[in-house]
């Protein structure tokens, strides 16, 4: 299927490891030209490097710490100075972690502002240009519905469901669509430093339907759809991509 991406525009965020590389690399690979982003700029560097290798063309580079109340503008700012408009927004960088009952509300605001605040700012700072081209596809990284215990992260992903539900209602009479893409148990950094190899593996066996955890680019796929024109009549969705991991049918 040609999914009408050459020559688009693409503005990812998380991009230096796990899913949002996957993502860069699959819409690159789509000949999608992107901005990526994320705090460590030597990992991003090795990811454009790695573009360029393949033969696409190689990402421009926004080094930021989304936890930079003022990081949602120059980001946006640095990727209309490289690619001349942002046509695809996927926000990608985020965190989790399991928190006790009782912890500072410091622990609750920076889950909040990571996972929601940063995301929802930066889609608003790119809207705008969105709305004048007429064409816009925004993909949100999020999490899943079934919590084992507290994790702020959780709460937060649930406000960028509702907030981009609402927002696809809005924008999609300018050509606009916003989904959101929950990952089960996808082999990131996170998932290797957080579960043992023999953990994952007992998991996956009695959890996971299809009986392993997933890739990035078992996810990236998906994103990479949903960013191309020809997923016009989808908007407003969160699509699991789990491996069968949740037990709710929708």
């Amino acid at each position: 299927m040609d999914l009408q991406l050459n020559g688009r525009t693409a503005l990812v965020t998380g991009a230096s490891m796990g899913i949002g590389r996957a993502i860069a690399v699959g819409l690159a690979a789509e000949g999608a030209r992107l901005a990526i982003v994320a705090r460590r700029k030597e990992l991003l560097e090795q990811v454009a490097a790695g573009i360029a290798a393949a033969g696409s063309a190689k990402p421009a580079i926004i080094a930021a710490d989304v936890m930079d109340a003022a990081s949602p503008i120059r980001i946006r700012d640095d990727a209309l100075r490289a690619l001349g408009k942002i046509e695809i927004l996927v926000n990608s960088a985020g965190g989790s972690r399991p928190i006790p009952v009782e912890v500072p509300d410091q622990i609750w605001d920076e889950a909040l502002v990571l996972n929601f605040t940063r995301l929802r700012q930066l889609t608003h700072a790119v809207l705008p240009g969105m709305v004048a081209q007429k064409w816009g596809r925004i993909i949100n990284i999020t999490g899943k519905s079934e919590p084992e215990r507290i994790n702020a992260s959780f709460a937060a992903k649930a406000a960028v469901h509702a907030w981009a539900k609402g927002l696809s209602r809005e924008v999609g009479k300018h050509g606009i669509t916003v989904n959101s893409i929950a990952p089960g148990r996808i082999i990131t950094e996170q998932i290797l430093r957080l579960y043992p190899e023999e953990e994952r593996r007992q998991f996956a066996e009695r959890e996971i339907p299809v009986g392993e955890y997933g890739q990035p680019e078992d996810l990236a796929v998906l994103a990479v759809f949903l960013a191309s024109p020809v997923a016009r009549y989808m908007t407003g969705t969160v699509i699991p991509v789990d491996g069968g991991l949740r037990r709710y049918q929708f």
